[in-house]
C-alpha cells in the first residue's frame, strides 16, 4: 500500500473526533472513535508541511507503483451521469464556518467515473486529520446508491469556496476532481479549461499516461488568511511526485505551485504545467459549425512569451489529424491557453457562457533550461471532451529517482492587454487553397488592433507587415488601415509545392519599432496525385463506377 494511504486507513477512526472538531459545530455527524493509546505511526504532530509530501513522493517512487484500487461499491461505480448529478454536497455542512475564514470546504463523492478515491486532510495546528466520510455530508436525491456506506470510503474531491464576485455570497474558486486535475476561477469567471499537476506522453505514440492525487491537504484557514494552501500527492506507473499550490482569489486569481517530481523510469515525454482545453470551431471554420453558433471553445489561442522577449500568438484549430506544433526555447518567460475573444455576439450560448471562461498563463519560476511548448491539438466532433493540451517539455529528460523540484504561477485572466502593450492578434483566416503553375497558394488574412496601432493610423504608410516561411515563399504582402478596429489588416500570400508544409509568421512595424506581437501558423499541402498512365494499346478505360 502506498505511503499516505495505509496510514489514512489506519488513521480515520482515530480521527472521527478531531475531524468533527475541524468542521465545526453540525458540520460532521460521526461515530464515536474508540480510544487510542498513542497516535498512528507516521502521523506528523504539529509541523506537518511541503516536506512531508515531498518524503511520501520519495518513499513511494523507490518502490514499485501498487496499481490496486481501494474497493467502492458496485452500485456507485454503476451510476450514470444524471444520476450522479443527483448526489450533491450539503452546502450547510461546508467546512470552515466557523472561525471567521472567507473560505468553505465542499467535499465530491465517489461514482459514475469517479471510482479513484483521495485521502482528504486537513491541516490545523500543523496535524493532518484525514476527513472520515459520512453520507450525512449529501444529499442523494433520486440516485440508487446503498442505505450505508463505509466511513472508509474517502472521496472524489474537493471544491472551495470564497467571496469572490460578491461579499455577501459564496461562489466557487477552486475544485480538484480527477486524476491530477484542478480548475479555479477569477472574478467574473465560468469555467472552462482545466490545469494539471503534470502530462506523461500526451500525442506520443504510447497510450498517455495520468498520474493522479493520492492524498490532498488543506491547511485550515484563519480568519486573516489571504491564501488558501493546498498540498498534493501525486502517483503513476512511471512517476511520483509532490505539489503545493497557493491561492490567492482575486480580480485575476492565482495558484502558486511548487512541484518535486521523482520519475521511477525514464519517461519519453512528460509535460509540466499542463492545461487542457477544448476547441471545437472557431469565427474561420464554417464547415465545422453544428449549429447557430458561430464559435465554440474555451479558448482560442496559445500566447507566448520567449526567453527573448518575443510575444507569439497562434490560434488554436480543431484539426483532421492529430497535430503537434513544438516552440523550442531556452527559459521561457510565460505561456498559456486564452480566451481571447470576450464578445457574446460571437458565441450565442446561454448556457455554456463561453465568453466568460478564463485563460491560464504560467509563469515560470527560475530557469527552466532549454525544452519547448507543445501544443497538442485533437480532433474532436462534439464540445464534451477536452481536445487541447499544452505543456512545458524538458529537453533533457527527468533522471529517475533523482528528485526534479520547479515552480511556477498560473493566473486566470481575461485580457492579454495586461500581459504586454503590443499591438494584438484580433481575428484571423485562411482563404481556400489556390493551384497556380504547379504550385499551392493560399492567403492568410491578420487583424491586429490594440497596443499602440491607433496612433499609427494617423500615417498608415509608416506601417509595414514583416512576414516570413520556414518552407516556400511568401507571394505578396498587403497592409491595410482598419479604421473600424483601431488597428491594421495584414494580408501575405504564401506559395508552397504540393506535399510540403510550413510555419508562417507575421507581424507589424514601423521603421524603428516592432508594434505587434507575432501570429503565427502551420500549413500543410496535399501531395501531388500521380499520374495516371495512358491505357495500354488496345485496352479501354473502366468505366466509371457508383457504388
Amino acid at each position: 500500500m502506498p505511503a499516505g494511504g495505509d496510514l489514512s486507513r489506519r488513521s480515520v477512526l482515530a480521527a472521527l473526533a478531531a475531524a468533527t472538531a475541524l468542521a465545526g459545530p453540525g458540520q460532521v455527524e460521526a461515530a464515536p472513535a474508540p480510544a487510542a493509546k498513542a497516535p498512528p505511526s507516521g502521523v506528523n504532530q504539529g509541523n506537518f508541511g511541503y516536506e512531508d509530501v515531498v518524503r511520501q513522493a520519495r518513499q513511494l517512487a523507490e518502490r514499485p507503483f501498487d496499481a490496486s484500487l481501494a474497493a467502492i461499491p458496485d452500485a456507485l461505480k454503476a451510476l450514470t451521469y444524471d444520476s450522479y448529478r443527483e448526489i450533491r454536497f450539503r452546502r450547510e455542512k461546508a467546512f470552515w464556518q466557523e472561525g471567521g475564514s472567507d473560505f468553505r470546504l465542499h467535499l465530491f463523492h465517489l461514482g459514475f467515473l469517479h471510482d479513484r478515491p483521495v485521502q482528504i486532510h486537513v491541516v490545523a495546528d500543523g496535524n493532518a486529520i484525514p476527513l472520515p466520510f459520512t453520507m450525512a455530508l449529501f444529499e442523494y436525491g433520486k440516485a440508487p446508491v446503498p442505505q450505508t456506506l463505509p466511513v472508509s470510503l474517502g472521496f472524489a474531491g474537493f471544491a472551495v469556496t470564497t467571496t469572490l464576485n460578491d461579499l455577501r455570497r459564496q461562489d466557487e474558486l477552486i475544485s480538484f476532481l480527477g486524476a491530477s486535475y484542478f480548475r479555479f476561477l477569477g472574478r467574473g469567471h465560468r469555467y472552462g479549461l482545466s490545469a494539471r499537476a503534470l502530462a506523461l506522453d500526451v500525442g506520443g505514440e504510447e497510450d498517455e499516461e495520468f498520474p493522479f492525487f493520492r492524498s490532498l491537504w488543506l491547511e485550515r484557514p484563519k480568519p486573516e488568511s489571504l491564501d488558501l494552501v493546498v498540498y498534493g500527492l501525486v502517483d503513476s506507473p512511471s512517476v511520483a511526485g509532490a505539489f503545493r499550490f497557493v491561492v490567492s482569489p482575486g480580480q485575476q486569481t492565482s495558484v502558486a505551485v511548487t512541484a518535486t517530481i521523482v520519475p521511477r523510469k525514464p519517461i519519453a515525454r512528460i509535460g509540466i504545467a499542463p492545461l487542457t482545453s477544448m476547441f471545437l470551431a472557431g469565427e474561420g471554420d464554417r464547415q465545422q459549425r453544428t449549429d447557430f453558433r458561430p464559435e465554440i471553445h474555451d479558448s482560442d489561442g496559445l500566447m507566448l512569451q520567449t526567453g527573448a522577449g518575443e510575444w507569439i500568438w497562434r490560434p488554436i484549430r480543431n484539426p483532421k489529424a492529430l497535430t503537434i506544433s513544438s516552440f523550442h526555447d531556452r527559459n521561457p518567460r510565460g505561456f498559456g491557453l486564452i480566451q481571447r475573444d470576450r464578445e457574446f455576439g460571437h458565441y450565442q450560448d446561454l448556457e455554456a457562457h463561453y465568453h466568460a471562461r478564463p485563460g491560464y498563463w504560467v509563469e515560470p519560476s527560475g530557469e527552466w533550461g532549454e525544452g519547448r511548448v507543445d501544443l497538442i491539438e485533437i480532433p474532436t466532433q462534439g464540445e464534451e471532451f477536452d481536445n487541447i493540451v499544452c505543456c512545458w517539455t524538458p529537453k533533457a529528460a527527468l533522471e529517475p529517482g533523482r528528485p526534479t523540484e520547479l515552480a511556477y504561477r498560473i493566473t486566470t485572466v481575461s485580457t492579454t492587454e495586461t500581459l504586454h502593450a503590443l499591438g494584438q492578434v484580433q481575428s484571423s483566416f485562411a482563404a481556400d487553397e489556390i493551384a497556380e503553375s504547379g504550385r499551392v497558394k493560399r492567403r492568410f488574412i491578420v487583424d491586429f488592433n490594440a497596443g499602440d496601432l491607433e496612433y499609427h493610423l494617423s500615417d498608415p504608410k509608416r506601417v509595414s507587415v514583416v512576414a516570413s516561411v520556414s518552407v516556400g515563399s511568401v507571394a505578396g504582402t498587403i497592409v491595410d488601415p482598419n479604421f473600424a478596429a483601431k488597428g491594421f489588416r495584414a494580408i501575405v500570400d504564401v506559395a508552397l509545392q504540393p506535399g510540403e508544409s510550413t510555419d508562417l509568421r507575421i507581424f507589424l512595424r514601423t521603421a524603428k519599432h516592432t508594434l505587434t506581437e507575432t501570429w503565427t501558423t502551420s500549413w500543410a499541402t496535399a501531395a501531388a496525385a500521380p499520374a495516371t498512365p495512358p491505357p495500354a494499346s488496345g485496352a479501354t478505360p473502366a468505366a466509371p463506377r457508383s457504388d
